[in-house]
Order: structure tokens, then C-alpha cells, then sequence
């Protein structure tokens, strides 16, 4: 059987980009809209997450823009105590499913295909039926293409011997009984909430063992933080960043005065990171990890075994009654940049480094805005995910790049100026900002041509040793 309709877009997937693009197209045009999605409820892969999992950023800066996520006050309690609050997973899907039931589908506009699977050319195949669709539209956008895994729908890397204990985070609550101990493989945020999980419930740390590829720079959560009693705080921390890139003397030499500022911190001070995934910790949650003194250095995982474990580099020994916890799916892989605007085809990516709804909202807005194909695209220049140091330097480059373009952009300041997804903006463009704040942004704005400068050589010169 099938069934046929036309609608102006087509939108592969329901997850936070799918959702945020689809709400800010449906509050600044007219345009129907169909989503399909493989889940049964939206969300992606905050379905296929594990149960402990949070967002690493407040909440007040996920979700769709028309909706707050959260009641936008801080936690009393925790390792996040003092700041703004994080959703949990379940949040975060129970969010987006009313998002659908009490916004998108009572629009009239909005018509949604879960538990069906996208085949292209508008043929959509239902996963549990024979049913058929065929949607005649306008538009496609591709929501899925940032690719988001997670290891409880993702097979390990490397190759597990059978009988091994090897589970993604998943599976860690229903642990009955104390095992040897825990290997937790991975270096990514996955490895440090199933670290911290573990801490939590009273894991000594001399039983946790962490295999850890590479070291990461990570972000202070606390210079990452809507409130306005956090301006002065974030603003500052943004002015450092500048003036210590404006004025350093190497690549190296810029980190290490990073690190002294708390612009970026690191697991350990013996150990230089060599990669970057936009990650973000508190110093409270920074120091429980640091009782994790079993860390393992030695390169990837290649196989492990019922009594040994092999690394690119060593062999360590391990039990049959160890659970090793595979965190190694990439939830922040660099995909190849694609034009986000292809004629009738929309490619989201991320126009923001690690800001995937912001970016998905900002690329709707213009979607909606502007007529010409070469405008949209020079609009939302893509800048792709992380990975390692140069990274960093990268992103920051390019994140100031399109700040630059969007602010000599009368109608896209304004739009950012109250966009509920981009504190940042919010944050400079208030008319009530104080001297303090005004001196702040002065500093900034001073700093940022000599830093994009010296960052931009730095970049050259990585590209070229590499």
C-alpha cells in the first residue's frame, strides 16, 4: 500500500536539528513541513542514550528556539552546583516530544512519520509495515548528516573476545554485583559521565582503570553560562581569550597562558592534550576525575581479550569479571563540508563550532529570510567539528569569522539579539550593559583582528608541518 501528499519541505530526521530547524521555519514562514524519523518518539539519538547521560552545557541553550528547556535555575546540589541547570536525557526527549505534540502537530502544518525510514526521491518505508509514502516536496533537508552515534547503538572499534564483560554506559546501572573492577575505553565525554557515574555511586577509584588515546582541552562550564550575574564572568573570559592569542609569541606558548587563565583546562598538568571536542567540565567534576590515577596512555585499544588487553602501544592484564565500558562511539565526528544550500537540497552542519541547535535554527532563519543560493551559503559558512589542538585554533577563527559577517548584517544582529539559542549574542547586545560589561566588549572587539591574525599563522603553519 501507499500513500501520497506534497509538502514545501522534507525533513530527515527528528533529532535536535531536525526539531530546531523545523521550529523556526514553522514560526517565520507559512511553509508544511513532513519529518520522518526511524525512532518512535523525536529526539535521535537521545533515545538510544544511556540513562545517567546530561547535557554538557546549561540547558538554556538546547532545545528549539521557541521553547525554553528547563526552568532556567542552577543547581543547588552536585558537582554542578552553582550554575545552570543541565537536562537529563529523559528531559531532553519528554522536551521534544511535546515540542511535536503541543506545537508542531496542533500548527496544522506539520505532518510526522516516526518509525519509518527515509529511501530518497520522497519514498518513505514504514519499519513496521509495508506502508509506503511518497512525499512530493519542494525541499528535502538532510538533519542526519552530522552523523551522532552512541555506543549503545554502536559496536566497539576493536575486537572483544567472546565471554569478555564489554557494555556501553547503557548497561552500567544494572551491574548486581561488584566486579573486579572497571575499564572505562575511551577519552571523550561518554568515558568522563561513566567515570563521574561511577564516582557518584561510590566506585573507589583505585577499581576504575581509563584508557585514554589522547588528552583533551576542555572548557570551564562556568565561563559558559546564561545569567546575567555571569556577564561580567563570561565577557571577561572571552576578552582573555583574545588578548592571549593577540599577543603570544607560538602556538605553544598561547596554550600555556590558556591554561594559567582557565581559559582551557586539562586533566593532567603533566600531560599536553593533542585533541579538542568543544568538551566542558567543572572544577568540581574536573577534580573527581583526577582521583582516577590508574590512567591508561597508550594509544588505541585493538583487542581485548579474557585476560589481557592489546593497545597500540603495551599489553595490560585484565579478568573475565572486569567490565570494560566501550565509550568509543564518535558523537562529534568531522564530516566532509558540504554546501549547507544545493538548489532543493538543505544540508544541516554546524555554522557554530559544537553548536548544533543554535546552528540548525540560525540556518532555518535564513532559509527563510533570503532568496539567493550564493547569499545563504556565504551566510552559514560551515565550521566543522573539532578534533584535535589545531582545532581549536581553527574554530576559533572561524566562529569569530561568521560573528563578524552576522554582525554587519542589520536584520541578522536583530534576529540574534533575541534568538533564545544564542545567549552570546544576547549577552553583547543588551542595552542595559554596564561599565564594566562595555569595557569588556571594548576589549574584545580591540583584540579580535590581532588574535584572528596571529591565530590565522598558526594555522598556516600547522597545515604545513602536517
Amino acid at each position: 500500500m501507499s500513500e501520497r501528499f506534497t509538502s514545501d519541505y522534507l525533513v530527515v530526521g527528528a533529532g535536535a536539528m531536525g526539531m530546531a530547524f523545523t521550529d523556526v521555519l514553522l514560526t517565520e514562514t507559512e511553509a508544511t513541513i513532513t519529518i520522518v524519523d526511524r525512532h518512535a518518539r523525536p529526539g535521535g539519538h537521545w533515545n538510544d542514550s544511556y540513562p545517567f547521560v546530561r547535557l554538557h552545557q546549561p540547558s538554556s541553550f538546547y532545545g528549539v528556539n521557541s521553547r525554553k528547556l528547563g526552568s532556567d535555575t542552577k543547581d543547588r546540589v552536585g558537582w554542578n552546583s552553582g550554575l545552570y541547570e543541565l537536562a537529563s536525557g529523559t528531559e531532553v526527549v519528554t522536551y521534544f516530544e511535546q515540542v511535536m505534540d503541543q506545537q508542531f502537530l496542533p500548527s496544522g502544518r506539520v505532518r510526522y512519520l516516526p518509525m519509518s525510514e527515509y529511501l530518497g526521491d520522497g519514498l518513505v518505508r514504514g519499519l513496521t509495515s509495508d506502508q509506503e509514502t511518497i512525499v512530493e516536496s519542494r525541499k528535502t533537508v538532510d538533519s542526519t548528516y552530522m552523523n551522532v552515534t552512541v555506543p549503545s547503538v554502536t559496536p566497539p572499534s576493536y575486537e572483544v573476545t567472546g565471554g569478555v564483560r564489554c557494555v556501553p554506559p547503557n548497561q552500567l546501572p544494572e551491574v548486581a554485583e561488584a566486579p573486579d573492577g572497571y575499564l572505562i575505553v575511551g577519552g571523550g565525554k561518554t568515558a568522563i559521565d561513566s567515570c563521574l557515574w561511577l564516582l557518584s555511586n561510590n566506585v573507589d577509584p583505585e577499581e576504575i582503570r581509563w584508557v585514554v588515546p589522547r588528552d583533551q582541552w576542555m572548557l570551564d562550564r562556568a565561563h559558559i553560562q546564561p545569567g546575567p550575574e555571569f556577564a561580567v564572568q563570561v565577557m571577561l573570559r572571552q576578552a582573555e581569550t583574545m588578548e592571549i592569542a593577540a599577543n603570544s609569541s607560538s602556538l605553544d606558548q598561547m596554550f600555556d597562558r590558556l591554561v594559567e587563565r582557565g581559559v582551557l583546562l586539562r586533566l593532567d598538568a603533566a600531560v599536553r592534550p593533542t585533541m579538542f571536542r568543544c568538551c566542558t567540565v567543572t572544577q568540581l567534576e574536573l577534580d573527581q576525575l583526577r582521583r582516577i590515577r590508574n590512567v591508561v596512555r597508550s594509544g588505541h585499544v585493538k583487542k581485548i581479550g579474557l585476560n589481557r588487553i592489546d593497545l597500540d602501544e603495551d599489553t595490560i592484564t585484565t579478568s573475565p569479571n572486569t567490565v570494560h565500558v566501550d565509550c568509543t562511539a564518535d558523537g562529534l565526528a568531522r564530516r566532509p563540508i558540504r554546501p549547507i544550500f544545493e538548489e532543493n537540497h538543505l544540508t544541516l552542519q554546524t555554522v557554530r563550532s559544537c553548536q548544533q541547535v543554535f546552528s540548525a535554527a540560525f540556518i532555518a532563519h535564513v532559509e527563510a529570510a533570503y532568496e539567493d543560493e550564493a547569499t545563504k551559503n556565504d551566510l552559514c559558512t560551515v565550521v566543522s567539528h573539532p578534533d584535535d589542538t589545531l582545532d581549536w585554533v581553527r574554530t576559533t577563527v572561524e566562529n569569530a569569522l561568521n560573528s563578524i559577517k552576522w554582525n554587519g548584517d542589520p536584520g541578522l544582529k536583530a534576529w540574534l539579539s533575541e534568538a533564545r539559542l544564542d545567549g552570546f549574542s544576547r549577552l553583547r547586545g543588551v542595552s542595559e550593559r554596564t561599565p564594566e560589561q562595555d569595557q569588556l566588549l571594548t576589549r574584545i572587539i580591540e583584540a579580535t583582528p590581532r588574535a584572528l591574525q596571529k591565530l590565522s599563522k598558526y594555522l598556516d603553519e600547522g597545515r604545513r608541518a602536517n
